[in-house]
């Protein structure tokens, strides 16, 4: 038996800290005589826990009868396979929905929901398979669902012997209302009039994101209330489209109040953002650090639907992404502290028929044809594809490394990215209200990382370590906040931060100087703190090139300026006396143009208020990315991601320290390291290497070269009894081998 619990950000599995690594694999999509090779997969793959979707749509006969142990279809023996799953040491991790999505029809709900379909804008029925979450007769088929669901789910919790460590309630809520701009309204508000557009616009947010936390605030009583106790609930957030993560902190203020603060629940990704290359390495970035934000402090960061695969999705192989896509978003996500990754979808299969034909075309239970999950790292035949080793690779790294992981947080710069919730609270809109429509161009050009997404992407390029803090939270703010304004930034939030400049805290603001609160009302209060107006506004057209310049630099275009009186000048619009970026000394600095990606540039602002990154490298071009995370105990691991196309070798310093004396390192493009700094292996304690980790023990170490015919290099704080596979100079290891080396110590 173990315990499994949520407590200061970690997962804790009998009381210590652990990293799950997951893999989906859908039983209901195989045959039970290929379950126990897919599994084998799994854990060939480094994966220590299984998860899978539990379809309701799947397992609810005609009569209404449910099936989860195979009495009419073997693939229906959802027991059976969690039950082989523990046999073979996996955990596993339960998704039971109601909705699921998945590619299945009507997302997985059984079609006998769907005769009185939801109603949103001016009465018309809503285009997607959504239904209202809190009707009181979907209230209480989902409540039949989960009494029958939850109980063989709670004879299987690891408290109780089993292997189930975690249950998921629903998925990816709000999302289908979001992509098709169909809220749940009641008539009187189907058709706002224009003048109050903005105000009943802003209420609606709020209210859809009430019924999002009354609906999960149900689903958990009712699992509780059938026996799903002692392990932790998730929440799956969705948002990435067409390869990018701009709207992905959509789904984080559509949910973060359904999770925020409630015992052992916490929230978790759904990253679809293909191959990592530094245009959307910020979109992860700045995802996992929105989503973090969104936590309370005992709420870890877990990724429930993490991508794997080629991106074949359509099976019409437009689309391949290279194998080492999987192994950067990895090393990324550890870095910045996910404790759970779940791949999605570890293994192909086929879908089977329904249990009564509807006459769509294939009468299968998805739409994506017999066979499905194409792109899986193990396809439906069970063929391994070239994403397979990279899983591996980038798990073992991981594996290596576990303890340090689980128990250790990122270290930053003393800056963060500022989130605000409200910011993306633009799901909805009605078709016909140009205000609102106006309001949603706004908040979409300059929110989250910036125009033209450059603030993210410079902070990141340029060296800095920055979490996100929630600007509309009471969470603690520190030195340097930097954040992507648009024209509405809500009241609360101007009045927030007017008093932490004025209290001595530094703002970097970059987009345009805020003007209204959320319903369209003016509002100048951080304008006014900062002692800065708007005088006027410059934009690009096909034929004017709005052009800026910065002291000594040559003059760039712009896609637009807004013009600033107050504060010391930094951007002068090109042609005329118009400043569009300001100093205010020792309080903030301001650009309210979308400057390029010049990375001395944002060093620069960032400079004048007093942040420097503390790991730094001289590569010479742009790509590489480093951060450390530290643990509890005070022990480092170093992180280098090689985003770019180029390979890059250089040198690293630590607070303006020399790491390694100063020796030149060598990173391959696409790829990346964990270089342990200051490890304990029993009685000694790893200084520094070139290396990572492979395993330890109270007696020794294995190490991975990293550096090939270059040469690696472990030094300790006393010298080893014994080496294999490399040679002892005093306390310092060399090897140009690129076989593992291990070394032992005695123990004290």
């Amino acid at each position: 038996m173990s315990q499994v619990s949520l407590a200061r950000r970690r997962l804790l599995i009998d009381g210590k800290p652990q990293i799950v690594l997951a893999g989906e694999v859908h039983y209901f999509r195989l045959s039970p005589s290929y379950w126990a090779d897919r599994l084998d997969k799994l854990i060939e793959a480094g994966c220590d826990t299984v998860a899978t979707y539990i379809p309701w749509l799947w397992h609810e006969l005609p009569d209404r009868s449910v099936d989860l142990t195979g009495r009419t279809h073997p693939q229906r023996d959802v027991a059976g396979f969690l039950d082989l799953a523990h046999r073979k040491g996996l955990r596993a991790l339960a998704r039971p929905g109601p909705f699921v999505m998945a590619e299945l029809k009507n997302e997985g709900i059984p079609y006998r929901l769907y005769d009185d379909p939801p109603l949103t804008w001016d009465g018309a029925v809503v285009p997607t398979r959504t239904l209202d979450y809190l009707a009181p007769a979907f209230l209480e088929a989902a409540e039949g669902w989960y009494a029958a669901v939850m109980p063989m789910l709670a004879a299987r919790l690891a408290p109780n012997g089993g292997p189930v460590i975690g249950v998921q309630l629903d998925n990816e809520i709000g999302m289908l209302s979001w992509v098709s701009n169909s809220p749940d309204l009641p008539a009187d508000f189907r058709t706002p009039a224009e003048e109050h557009s903005l105000a009943v616009h802003d209420d609606l947010g709020r209210y859809m994101r009430d019924r999002y936390r009354r609906y999960v605030a149900i689903l958990r009583e009712s699992a509780l209330r059938h026996g799903v106790t002692g392990i932790p609930f998730f929440i799956n957030v969705h948002g990435t489209d067409a390869g990018r993560g701009r709207t992905f902190p959509i789904g984080i203020s559509q949910l973060f109040e359904s999770y925020r603060g409630v015992p052992q629940l916490t929230a978790g990704s759904d990253h679809y953002l293909g191959d990592l290359t530094v245009e959307n390495a910020p979109d992860l970035y700045t995802s996992n650090a929105f989503l973090a934000a969104s936590l309370d402090p005992d709420q870890p960061l877990t990724s429930l639907e993490f991508e794997a695969g080629t991106g074949d999705y359509g099976e019409d192989l437009s689309k391949l992404y290279p194998p080492e896509a999987v192994e950067l978003k990895t090393r990324m996500c550890v870095a910045q502290g996910n404790r759970l990754l779940n791949l999605y979808l570890f293994t192909g299969g086929r879908n089977p028929l329904l249990a009564e034909p509807v006459g769509d075309g294939n009468d299968r239970i998805a739409f994506t044809g017999e066979r499905h999950g194409f792109a899986a790292p193990v396809d439906p035949e069970g063929r391994r594809n070239p994403t397979f080793g990279a899983v591996r690779h980038a798990f073992a790294a991981v594996r290596g490394a576990a303890d340090l992981l689980a128990d250790g947080d990122e270290e930053d710069d003393g800056l963060a990215l500022g989130f605000v919730p409200d910011h993306y609270m633009t799901e909805y809109h009605h078709p016909a209200s140009a205000v609102r429509a106006a309001q949603v161009a706004d908040l979409v050009r300059y929110r989250g990382m910036g125009p033209r997404d450059i603030l993210a992407r410079a902070l990141l390029l340029a060296g800095y370590s920055f979490p996100a803090v929630d600007l509309q939270s009471s969470a603690d703010l520190p030195g340097t906040v930097v954040l992507a304004s648009a024209s509405t930034l809500g009241r609360t939030v101007q009045e927030r931060l007017a008093s932490y400049v004025d209290g001595g805290g530094r703002l970097l603001l970059n987009g345009v100087l805020p003007q209204f609160d959320v319903d369209g009302t003016p509002c100048t209060v951080l304008a006014d703190a900062l002692g800065v107006r708007v005088t006027g506004r410059v934009d690009g057209t096909p034929h004017y090139f709005p052009s800026v310049t910065a002291d000594g630099q040559p003059e760039v275009r712009v896609g637009y300026a807004q013009f600033l009186a107050g504060g010391e000048p930094l951007l002068l619009v090109a042609g005329s006396d118009a400043v569009c970026g300001v100093e205010i000394p020792g309080r903030a600095v301001l650009v309210t143009a979308d400057y390029p990606c010049d990375l001395d540039f944002w060093r620069t602002c960032l400079a004048k208020l007093g942040v420097e990154p503390r790991l730094r490298h001289d590569a010479a071009d742009p790509g590489l990315l480093v951060t450390s995370t530290v643990d509890t105990a005070g022990q480092r691991l170093l992180h280098l991601l090689n985003i770019g196309p180029t390979d890059a070798t250089f040198s690293l310093s630590y607070r303006d320290s020399l790491l390694l004396d100063g020796r030149r390192l060598y990173l391959p493009a696409r790829a990346g390291a964990m270089l342990p700094h200051g490890v304990r292996v029993g009685p000694a304690t790893l200084l520094e290497t070139t290396c990572e980790l492979i395993s330890r023990t109270d007696a020794e170490v294995v190490l991975r070269p990293t550096q090939g015919p270059r040469g690696d290099i472990a030094v300790f704080d006393r010298e080893p009894v014994a080496v294999d596979g490399a040679t002892v100079d005093g306390r310092a290891v060399t090897t140009t081998s690129p076989r593992p080396a291990r070394i032992r110590f005695t123990p004290d």
